[in-house]
């Protein structure tokens, strides 16, 4: 092994390259290092893609639920139900646009915990209509359909009661500083 090294050594003499590099090569390879490469776009927008992508995907789940877990409405049950079920979503329906009319900086808070609470009691409502759909003949699943639509307004009934007193607290303090 010894001998097969000297003799590549042998033959690989003079051939080295020993020269030196030119003054100021540490100094320009550095700075190539430090200046780095152009970034790509696509890697600037990548979190702006990811997000785009999230938002689709997210939307087309909910939208496959949607059409996969469709429930069944009080109309479907009867005219009656059809006509209870519209005067509870043209009540909500009024409530929420006298109540979007009182927005502002003062009302925000109670005005977004309100719809909350009104998200909160959608969601109960959505699993009653896949109960229903179950099983059709069971009044507690209507009753309790109703007591849903019963909640709803009463809920924008008390934030409507809380942004009036939110308005005439603030007269109130507006009229002593005045």
């Amino acid at each position: 092994m010894q001998d097969n090294l000297e003799k590549i050594f042998k033959e690989l003499e003079n051939k080295f390259d020993v020269e030196e590099p030119n003054i100021g090569h540490f100094k320009r390879f550095e700075e190539k290092l430090n200046k780095g490469t152009k970034p790509n776009i696509l890697f600037k927008l990548w979190p702006l893609i990811a997000f785009a992508a999230s938002i689709i995907l997210i939307f087309g789940i909910w939208v496959g639920m949607s059409f996969s877990k469709s429930g069944m409405e009080l109309a479907s049950i009867s005219p009656e139900m059809g006509e209870t079920q519209n005067f509870f979503v043209a009540t909500i329906e009024n409530e929420l646009t006298l109540i979007e009319k009182e927005r502002n900086p003062d009302t925000e808070q109670l005005i977004s915990d309100g719809l909350q609470q009104l998200n909160k009691l959608e969601k109960q409502y959505q699993v009653l209509t896949l109960e229903l759909k179950e099983s059709t003949t069971d009044k507690r699943i209507i009753y309790a359909m109703i007591s849903n639509f019963q909640q709803r307004i009463e809920v924008l009934q008390n934030l409507l009661i809380q942004i009036e007193d939110v308005k005439q607290l603030k007269t109130q303090n507006n009229e002593k500083y005045s």
